[in-house]
């Protein structure tokens, strides 16, 4: 076959897979909207997770440590990804690649200690922590 008969077969292909997905979306939406319950209820715009009832609002002010774990765990499950695909590789990459290793692993090493001496991985507040000390002397 020449090329653009090729072309166009395919554009071809392309155009009906994207019709049918067109297709199969209205077809989705339009029976969803003809079976769907058309029911109106003051308790039906309500959240309802897992058979409990709300209390309170949902707008809650967090402490800034929850958003301090969270990018703490990112960082170092990005690190855990690294390191599954170095370890994959070891072979190949050689001596070079377990150098390198082991100065990321340095780094993050030392970037998980300085965290520690600041206290970023305090929960409690200082005063519990004094109190707690003092308990235990």
């Amino acid at each position: 076959m020449s090329d653009p008969v090729l072309s166009v077969s395919h554009n071809w292909a392309f155009a009906v897979f994207i019709l049918g997905v067109f297709g199969l979306i209205a077809f989705m939406l339009g029976l969803s909207s003809l079976l769907g319950s058309r029911a109106w209820g003051r308790s039906k715009n309500e959240p309802f997770e897992s058979g409990m009832l709300p209390t309170g609002s949902a707008r809650l002010r967090l402490s800034a440590k929850f958003y301090l774990v969270a990018m703490l765990f990112v960082i170092f499950d990005v690190e855990a990804l690294f390191l599954f695909a170095w370890s994959v590789s070891v072979r190949e990459s050689g001596w070079a690649g377990l150098i390198e290793a082991t100065v990321f692993i340095a780094i993050l090493l030392a970037g998980l200690v300085y965290l520690w001496r600041i206290g970023a991985l305090d929960w409690a507040p200082e005063g519990r922590r004094t109190r707690q000390a003092k308990l235990k002397q």
